[in-house]
C-alpha cells in the first residue's frame, strides 16, 4: 500500500507552521512597535501656523523670554498663546511693511484673532498645569526640546506616562511611591 503522505510532508508541515505563526507574530507585533517609532508620533514635524513664526530669530536672537509670550505659563495650566496685540507691541514698530507679516496686520485691523495650531498636547484624561511645572524649575526645554533652534516648532517629546513617571521618580528620589508618583497626581 503506498503511503498517503510523502517522507518530507511532516516537514514542510513543520516548516508552514512555524512561518504561520511568525507571520501571525509579527502581524500583532508590528503596529505596537510602528506607534512607538518617532515618525508616528509625528516628533519633528514642524506644526504649520497661521504666520510663519520663527522662534530662531525671536529667542535666540532678540533674547525674548517664553513667558513674554506665553505669559499664564507660570500660573496656569495652559502655556497660552501670544495675542494680536501682544505680537503688534513689538511688530506695530518693527518690520511693519513685511509682507510676511500681512496676516498679523490684518488681524490687528479687524480685530480677528490669530488662531495658532497647538504643538503639544495632552490627553483630557491627565491632569497637567504648567505652573507648577515651572516654579519646581523646570525648564521648559524637557519638555518641548530646545525651541530655540527651531526655525518652526516641532513635537520634541512624546508625553507618555513612561515620560511623565522617569521625571517624577528624578524630583520625588526614586522609584518608590511617594506625592509625585501616585496615580492622582495625575490622573484627577
Amino acid at each position: 500500500m503506498t503511503a498517503l503522505f510523502s517522507p518530507r510532508a511532516s516537514t514542510v508541515y513543520r516548516a508552514v507552521l512555524a512561518m504561520l505563526a511568525t507571520t501571525i507574530t509579527v502581524a500583532l507585533a508590528a503596529p505596537c512597535v510602528a506607534i512607538r517609532l518617532p515618525y508616528a508620533a509625528g516628533l519633528a514635524d514642524p506644526i504649520e501656523q497661521p504666520i510663519a513664526f520663527d522662534h530662531r530669530h525671536h529667542v535666540r536672537d532678540d533674547g525674548i523670554d517664553c513667558v513674554y509670550c506665553h505669559s499664564s505659563v507660570e500660573t496656569e495650566w495652559y502655556a497660552g498663546l501670544p495675542t494680536t496685540e501682544r505680537c503688534m507691541g513689538c511688530h506695530g514698530q518693527v518690520w511693519t511693511a513685511s509682507p510676511e507679516l500681512e496676516r498679523l496686520r490684518a488681524s490687528w485691523r479687524d480685530r480677528v484673532p490669530i488662531r495658532w495650531r497647538r504643538v503639544d498636547n495632552v490627553p483630557a484624561f491627565v491632569y497637567f498645569h504648567h505652573g507648577i511645572h515651572i516654579h519646581a524649575g523646570l525648564p521648559c526645554a524637557r519638555c518641548h526640546g530646545a525651541v530655540e533652534d527651531m526655525p518652526r516648532v516641532a513635537r520634541a517629546s512624546r508625553y507618555t506616562m513612561n515620560f511623565c513617571l522617569d521625571c517624577h521618580r528624578e524630583h520625588s528620589g526614586g522609584r518608590a511611591i511617594r506625592r509625585l508618583t501616585t496615580c492622582t497626581a495625575c490622573h484627577r
